[in-house]
């Protein structure tokens, strides 16, 4: 079958290499010049299987008031005259329920499990170097509230697999000393030792190389869908300025754009972009600066290291398809990071900061499988964790579209 995989980032790069390697006949297209250049591009790091709850929870209305009104907030909406903005908006409170959040955690966690199962298939099969390693995961916690629900999320996902540990905050200086030498107080942390990182651009780089020699694929970049030819519930082409695409199934991997591009075949999807920021920090070895992978769940704010640097990324900000580089916003993340690891201080000429869109359901989970068109297929609306879900999408769609049984509903 000859399968258009819209999007080179990491959902598509990943979905393409799972259909090619069915025997399949793939054809990856990029608006972009360059595969990697939205949210897989500088996001946190993370390979987070563990911590997958969606943003979507109970405790949202409690703490909505305070991160609205706080001018250092992590979450800020920018109200717009956009009835995609109210109609999100109103799927995502309406999911803030406890029933609800349960629920989409125990479907991330197995997609996320099935994730990292695919990964390390995939790193057996391609040995790619993109500073990937299991490096243990701390989520700091400031208050003995955040312990109390911390202690119940841990009690509900063990039954899941998840193999976490609740610390105090002596306990979490002694497995990563760079924690010692900040002004804060933690109440104590979470400690998942077999949480990764890696570096996802690299990974896409890497990935979009090996497809490249294969001979069964193609990648075309600069090229925008502007257009379908449909008739019969199917989709026969996608309209480009290079001309009609013509194949037998099409596949919308192209994040926050996916929502335009399923507008033009008459489909409709609930995904936002939710922008984020990050910062990386150019370092050498210091150690002051952690070998493992830390968030600060009150601040919103995630720290990785890969390889010679450190990756630092949060906000939440619901402001549009706004992709600027808001200088308060990322100096803002900055300021946070310098006073959690002021070694980072010294760094600061080195430090690059980034903008993206993270492409979100209500929800948190993402839109795997067949629209109402029966050829077009989606795997979009992974919010934060598209890194983390990358691959076992990939694969659930791909086995979706070959009518397997999905090998995820053995987890």
């Amino acid at each position: 079958m000859k399968i258009c995989v819209v999007g080179a980032g990491v959902i598509g790069l990943t979905t393409a290499y799972a259909l090619a390697k069915r025997g399949h006949n793939v054809l990856v297209i990029e608006a972009h010049s360059q595969v990697a250049q939205e949210a897989s591009k500088a996001n946190g790091a993370q390979l987070s299987y563990s911590y997958v709850a969606p943003l979507a929870d109970a405790g949202v209305w409690q703490s909505l008031p305070g991160y609205l009104l706080k001018p250092d907030s992590p979450l800020r909406w920018r109200p717009r005259l956009d009835m995609q903005q109210w109609k999100w908006i109103s799927s995502f409170m309406v999911a803030c329920t406890r029933h609800a959040s349960q629920k989409a955690s125990v479907e991330l966690l197995k997609l996320a499990f099935f994730s990292r199962d695919c990964l390390a298939t995939m790193q057996k099969e391609l040995a790619m170097d993109f500073d990937f390693r299991t490096a243990g995961k701390l989520v700091m916690l400031s208050s003995e509230k955040m312990l109390q629900t911390a202690r119940r999320q841990i009690d509900f996902q063990q039954q899941y697999g998840c193999q976490q540990e609740l610390l105090s905050a002596a306990a979490c200086m002694q497995i990563e000393p760079a924690l010692a030498v900040a002004n804060r107080h933690w109440a104590g942390g979470v400690y998942t030792p077999s949480e990764q990182v890696g570096d996802c651009a690299a990974f896409c780089s890497q990935l979009a190389g090996f497809l490249a020699q294969d001979s069964n694929v193609s990648l075309a970049f600069n090229t925008r869908v502007t257009g379908a030819v449909m008739s019969g519930g199917r989709v026969h082409a996608l309209r480009c300025a290079q001309g009609d695409i013509v194949a037998d199934a099409f596949v919308l991997a192209n994040g926050v754009d996916s929502t335009q591009t399923a507008a033009t075949l008459d489909v409709s999807l609930s995904v936002y972009p939710l922008k984020g920021y990050s910062l990386t920090y150019e370092t050498d070895d210091s150690k002051d600066l952690p070998t493992m992978s830390i968030t600060d769940l009150a601040k919103k704010i995630v720290y990785a290291r890969i390889g010679g640097r450190l990756r630092v990324a949060g906000k939440v900000e619901i402001v549009g398809n706004d992709k600027s580089l808001d200088a308060r916003s990322w100096r803002g993340l900055a300021d946070e990071a310098q006073q959690l690891f002021p070694v980072l201080a010294k760094h600061g000429d080195a430090l690059v900061p980034w903008a993206g869109l993270r492409p979100a359901t209500p929800t948190g989970i993402p839109i795997i499988g067949r629209s109402r068109l029966k050829n077009l297929y989606i795997n979009a609306g992974h919010g934060a964790l598209g890194w983390t879900l990358a691959c076992g999408s990939a694969e659930k769609l791909a086995g979706e579209m070959d009518g397997e049984v999905p090998a995820i509903n053995h987890i």
